[in-house]
């Protein structure tokens, strides 16, 4: 971890790069890496899809009997964070259906039948722009997830900005630092060896930095999935993506 911190500090001292147009974090991947998000038979995340599929349809009030096909819901993943009695995400979203819908206890944040419904889900989107909805609430919520992302943080006092937008397209320790872009969650990270969602990334960035790590659906982390949502608007996704 000290070395992590090392060579961050040394990126940190590179010259910072002038801003350039948006790109998607699959964009700036290997040719493998995008090769292997491209291919669904080789996709590693095939057997999560396959396991939201057999949930979709498990149980008397499953999803199917509400939504029928998973292809009804295209669109529907574009659209979050949502302002719904409160910030809620997909991953939120089937939470709230399962309990409140199938009468079925929540699952723990980050468990794999969660993220395999929230895959399949967002799956059905592929290829549409994100349109993370406006009004109020959200629009506060965006204006406090900027002020975060700007804000330097953890004993390495730095900002989401500093990396993601400053120095977007360097390298630290051999890999190369995306822009904030969040078109493909959840995505498949090799260095996790499974799927993650935005909360989980943003956690890890947050530990990455020496910080506080915010609690799951915390309103840190749901205003700033709605700031973030809002930078990304307009591109296309393609999730489940594949990261290193």
């Amino acid at each position: 971890m000290k070395t992590a911190w090392l060579l961050l500090a040394v990126a940190l001292t590179v010259p910072a790069a002038e801003p350039g147009p948006r790109r998607s974090g699959r964009d700036t991947m290997s040719p493998a890496l995008q090769a292997l998000q491209a291919d669904d038979s080789q996709h590693p995340a095939q057997l999560a899809l396959a396991l939201g599929r057999e949930l979709w349809s498990a149980g008397a009030r499953s999803c199917a009997n509400c939504h029928g096909e998973p292809a009804t819901l295209r669109g529907a993943a574009t659209r979050y964070p949502a302002f719904d009695a409160g910030l809620i995400d997909l991953p939120g979203r089937i939470q709230r259906c399962r309990v409140r819908h199938q009468q079925q206890p929540a699952w723990a944040p980050e468990s794999e039948p969660l993220l395999a419904l929230a895959a399949l889900v967002a799956r059905q989107s592929r290829g549409l722009p994100l349109a993370p909805p406006h009004g109020p609430e959200l629009d506060t919520a965006a204006s406090q997830g900027r002020t975060l992302y700007m804000t330097r943080i953890g004993a390495l006092n730095l900002s989401c900005a500093q990396c993601h937008d400053e120095r977007a397209g360097q390298r630290l320790g051999g890999s190369l630092i995306p822009q904030a872009q969040v078109d493909d969650y959840p995505v498949y990270r090799l260095e996790w060896q499974a799927l993650g969602s935005l909360q989980r990334r943003l956690r890890g960035c947050l530990s990455g930095v020496r910080a506080r790590i915010w609690d799951w659906d915390s309103d840190e982390l749901m205003a700033l999935q709605a700031y973030l949502a809002r930078r990304s608007a307009g591109m296309p996704v393609q999730p489940p993506g594949v990261r290193p």
